[in-house]
């Protein structure tokens, strides 16, 4: 029975589900470039990369035949390297992208290893009114990633985030992928914020925003950067300014069992910060591996660390201020 003066949070969820969850094809490119004509609004697109040679050039390229040769959606496509030690980032340069190096990008403050950490990083190295978000490992890219997720932000205003939805394939059985997503993520969504319950891939790493929200959120340096802007956004602009597309079928490189579980820790340790938002131990996770005298203990920190807001960072200041 319901009480009286209870939100009807899950009803929110089912009707998010019907008013902010588009498909790709609802905004033909012509349309969506149309409304970034008239808007003035500027479009970055930034590849976190860390030795992706066999992909990051395919993606590059396809963006920029397809959005910025055949019609002018994107301004910029930037890859930044993290310390890659194959030749991701002479791939990259090659296929049209400008390549940055993330320990170059704010030296004042020394880096650390992590996506979320590049991500970052990134808004200081990028100019777009929009920021869009693509992982560097996508095989069988298509450019819908792009204009689909970006689509919304310059035809709705009263949009600030877009998340990509998309089947995930592991090998050739259909639907499988996302491991974490459904052991971890989806279960602390629905149990602590039902309102967020209707992603179809929360963790997902093709994404876009508007630059305004993203200067406002702290960013985890690692793993649980996508978790960590997906709640603190939905506290920041509510609901409502958060949408998805579909854009077909993503297939990329999957983790190994140990890795996905120091993910899954790492996304655990961002959500729990955000329902104590208090000072707790650095954790760690113990993982095992079969050696000559048995199983022997592997033991990993979990990444915690957080990055402030780039709005609060004095060279972004100067930098908007410029």
């Amino acid at each position: 029975m319901e009480r009286k003066g209870e939100p009807h949070v899950l009803e929110d969820a089912e009707r998010w589900l019907n008013t902010r969850s588009w498909s790709v094809d609802d905004r033909p490119l012509k349309k969506i470039v149309a409304a970034k004509r008239s808007s003035n609004a500027t479009v970055s697109v930034v590849l976190p990369a860390l030795n992706e040679e066999e992909t990051v050039g395919e993606i590059v390229a396809v963006i920029r035949r397809d959005l910025m040769l055949k019609v002018p959606l994107v301004d910029e496509i930037v890859v930044i390297d993290s310390g890659s030690t194959d030749r991701t980032s002479e791939v990259a340069a090659a296929a049209g992208a400008r390549v940055v190096h993330r320990d170059d990008i704010l030296p004042r403050i020394p880096a650390v290893p992590g996506k979320g950490e590049v991500l970052w990083r990134s808004l200081l190295v990028t100019s777009g009114d929009i920021v869009c978000f693509i992982d560097a490992d996508l095989k069988e890219f298509s450019s819908d990633f792009v204009s689909g997720i970006v689509g919304p932000l310059l035809t709705d205003p009263g949009v600030d985030l877009v998340k990509a939805m998309y089947d995930r394939p592991l090998g050739q059985a259909a639907g499988q992928g996302g491991r974490v997503t459904e052991l971890m993520a989806r279960p602390l969504l629905n149990m602590h914020w039902p309102q967020l319950a209707g992603f179809v891939q929360p963790l997902g790493g093709e994404y876009a925003a508007r630059r305004s929200l993203l200067e406002q959120l702290p960013f985890p340096v690692g793993y649980g950067v996508e978790l960590g802007m997906l709640i603190d956004s939905l506290h920041l602009v509510g609901l409502d300014a958060l949408a998805q597309v579909d854009v077909g079928v993503r297939k990329h490189r999957h983790q190994d069992g140990r890795a996905l579980g120091r993910m899954s820790a790492a996304i655990y340790r961002t959500a729990q910060l955000r329902l104590t938002r208090g000072h707790l131990i650095r954790p760690s996770l113990t993982q095992f591996e079969r050696g000559e005298a048995g199983f022997e203990p592997r033991t990993y920190s979990v990444d915690t660390e957080e990055r402030p807001p780039m709005v609060d960072v004095a060279e972004y200041a100067r930098r908007k201020a410029a």
